[in-house]
């Protein structure tokens, strides 16, 4: 592995992003379609339903679905310019070689899967086993999330396994384990109508999750009263009763406060503390000196709002919690986590109609992706990898000796740490574009050339992907069958519209043939997605993550089954703990302790301003899909620093003036963005985009130490006009930037 092999121009202007657009009398065929293909959207968690058109095998269109349930035909401006994606003039129709000077040119599949297989035994046979390394993403479906993990541990036998969830749920799973031994939002969305009490936290859905805005309304419409938290006055904020913009980083001060507050004012639910939950002492102990005061010094919040929104919360009878990212991408994400649930258990509004607490997962297959083994510390049905009951049973699915099974790997940005110390030589990525979604993109960049071979899994030639010795020509998700699991913990079918274009394959294939050629064929002998499902139900049985009564056909007939489904007569479960008995050892919700700590990293003289990351509404993660999208790149162009009036005025800087951002790890300029709707003390930028117009070229690689994930949303910056005004957004060209 070396440097890229032509310059960044020469391979986007061969590879992308470019745009692309439906004409404006639309696609051929979008009239008379061959086919309408109900299946779902390929982006965010909430997978809304979406009818597909076709045409002579491409997507020509697409049609509201409006009998499925959650969406009822509604979608965002990502959902409705998704089909864009098919048919597209940056798709990869074959496996591509580096050629150095030349940059990628066509090669066959047996020259790319000799080069692949020879490379991984290589490495293994010189540096051992562990040597070669896979990152997976969790927009792969079920199928694929489950089909990794076992390539991974059975084929490739390397612990090194880790996916793009780390930097989504992990701290939301590690809380949810914690207090109920199970990692899933606890409710189906419907139930938010009938909340009186909606608090959400670090999430801004108007813009990342448009069609759950829905439910919030139609419970606003019934007179609920909805609390956000969050830095910037987000959409949503704008008409909430609360809004409370806390300082990053601050999140489970306010927390602590809040809790403190039920606790003096007896706002508690006793009989289910007393008789449904453990740890409650331990958990107020830590908060005792929490008062309103010290919470206002601490997160910026008037006390006299704090309040309000303890009373609030404190005297409903029916309530909703919902938090996001804005509050798990800290490295005390986790206890961020708990500080939420512990509000929710001190009032007992759980396991209850219309009472509810749940995570909105990020990524198309967040949910279910977590779930299925291609974490490093995970096997199917959210088992323990390092639990010697767990590995047996694995075992035996798969047909392995236990012993024979890889134990606990690195973490996807630990990974990219050992790749730079030595340790990692090898890496294999599917789904996942790590040089834009990573913190710290200059560090990454640096691994990526240290890779003595590195093969990539896409059906674009993402920013990563530029790295690569071989781009294996992958699919899209309409290209395969296959099954998601929606943010609500809904199983949902995907369904094939398409196959794949030229001669790239499905990722299943791709993945089933590397596993031939690598000598275990006879562990991977799927004729179908179906059949690979059908192992995955038998791997979740008796998991906290329990698939084993869902099939294809009740997917089909009930568009959708909850999990956990133990049983094929079994109904599904839309909602969790009714029977208030909790997956915890003892059977009970459990309180943690969750004190308020400092961020991993602190604004100081040299860098005395808070730097915050998240989404804009038209692009998604790492902007492989999206930015090549015509009209979603016209509706954000760029990325933009928002900063607030106060403190432009501090730096003497006008609107769309280049500004630069520096941390401790690196630098970028962006068009500032002056508005009053982000705290004065704190800069937000979006990070979609990639090379010089990267957040994460800023942000740090500091992680929690039970989740590890990385603290995207605080990091301290210092800012520097350049008295250059920018040019307008649409000439910025930025959906090709280097």
């Amino acid at each position: 592995m070396a440097k890229l092999p032509v310059s960044a121009e020469k391979i986007i202007e061969d590879f992308g992003p470019h745009l692309n657009y439906s004409p404006k009398e639309g696609f051929d065929g979008r009239d008379e379609p061959d086919d309408v293909v109900k299946t779902h959207c390929c982006f965010c968690g909430m997978q809304c339903g979406i009818q597909l058109l076709v045409k002579n095998n491409k997507v020509v269109g697409f049609e509201p679905w409006m009998e499925f349930p959650f969406n009822e035909g509604r979608l965002c401006p990502k959902g409705v310019q998704r089909y864009l994606q098919n048919n597209h003039p940056d798709r990869l129709l074959g496996p591509i070689k580096r050629v150095e000077g030349k940059g990628f040119e066509p090669t066959s599949w047996d020259e790319a899967m000799d080069k692949t297989i020879s490379e991984i035994k290589r490495i293994q046979k010189k540096y051992g086993k562990d040597a070669f390394s896979i990152l997976s993403g969790v927009s792969l479906t079920n199928e694929k999330s489950y089909l990794m993990g076992k390539f991974a541990r059975v084929a490739v036998k390397t612990k090194n396994l880790d996916y793009n969830g780390r930097l989504c749920m992990v701290s939301a799973g590690a809380g949810n384990k914690k207090a109920f031994g199970l990692d899933r939002a606890s409710n189906n969305y419907s139930d938010l109508e009938y909340a009186e009490v909606i608090i959400v936290a670090g999430a801004n859905i108007s813009e990342t999750f448009p069609t759950l805005t829905h439910w919030i309304w139609k419970a606003r419409d019934r007179g609920a009263k909805v609390i956000v938290i969050d830095p910037r006055m987000i959409p949503l904020a704008r008409t909430a009763d609360v809004h409370l913009d806390v300082k990053p980083g601050t999140d489970s001060a306010l927390y602590g406060a809040m809790l403190k507050y039920l606790v003096d004012h007896d706002k508690l639910d006793h009989d289910f503390i007393d008789n449904y939950t453990s740890g409650f002492q331990e958990t107020i102990e830590a908060v005792k000196d929490y008062t309103l005061e010290w919470a206002e010094e601490i997160t910026g919040i008037k006390k006299e709002k704090i309040k309000e929104a303890a009373e609030l919360w404190g005297n409903a009878k029916t309530s909703f919690l919902l938090h996001a990212r804005g509050i798990e991408h800290h490295s005390k994400g986790v206890d961020n986590v708990l500080g939420c649930i512990n509000l929710v258990l001190a009032t007992g509004r759980i396991g209850k109609p219309y009472c509810g607490y749940g995570t909105i997962t990020g990524q198309g297959n967040g949910q279910g992706g977590r779930e299925h083994g291609h974490k490093c510390d995970q096997l199917p049905g959210n088992r323990d990898i390092e639990n010697p009951e767990h590995r047996k049973y694995i075992a035996d699915v798969w047909g392995i000796d236990e012993k024979d099974m890889p134990g606990k790997g690195l973490s996807a940005y630990e990974i990219i740490e050992a790749i730079h110390c030595g340790e990692i030589k090898g890496l294999l990525s599917i789904c996942f574009n790590p040089l834009v979604s990573l913190p710290n993109s200059n560090y990454v960049r640096e691994a990526l050339e240290k890779l003595e071979f590195y093969v990539c899994i896409d059906f674009f030639l993402n920013e990563t992907a530029r790295h690569a010795d071989i781009v294996l020509a992958g699919s899209l998700q309409e290209e395969e069958e296959g099954t998601t699991t929606s943010a609500e913990g809904r199983v949902i079918r995907i369904r094939q519209a398409v196959t794949p274009p030229g001669d790239a394959r499905t990722d299943t294939s791709i993945i089933l043939e590397l596993a031939k050629r690598l000598g275990e064929e006879d562990k991977f002998t799927y004729d179908s997605s179906e059949a690979i499902f059908n192992e995955l139900r038998v791997a979740s049985k008796g998991g906290t993550a329990d698939y084993n009564g869902i099939t294809y056909k009740r997917i089909e007939d009930n568009m959708g089954i909850f999990w956990p489904c133990p049983t094929e007569d079994h109904p599904g479960t839309p909602r969790l703990w009714e029977d208030k008995k909790f997956k915890t050892p003892d059977g009970k919700a459990h309180f943690n302790p969750a004190p308020y700590k400092l961020p991993g990293e602190v604004t100081d003289a040299d860098y005395p301003v808070i730097l915050t990351t998240g989404r804009v509404v038209s692009q998604y993660l790492s902007g492989t899909q999206t930015r090549r999208i015509g009209k979603l790149v016209d509706q954000f162009p760029e990325p933009l620093l928002e900063i607030h009036p106060t403190l432009a005025k501090q730096y003497g800087i006008q609107q769309r003036e280049l500004i630069k951002v520096s941390t401790r790890r690196g630098e970028g300029i962006f068009p500032a963005n002056i508005v009053e709707t982000i705290r004065e003390d704190t800069v937000f930028i979006p990070y979609h985009w990639s090379g010089k117009k990267s957040a994460n070229l800023l942000t740090p690689g500091t992680l929690d130490p039970i989740s590890k994930i990385p603290e995207f949303k605080v990091c301290a910056c210092h800012l520097e006009p350049t008295k250059k005004i920018a040019p307008p957004s649409k000439e910025s060209k930025a959906y090709a930037s280097v």
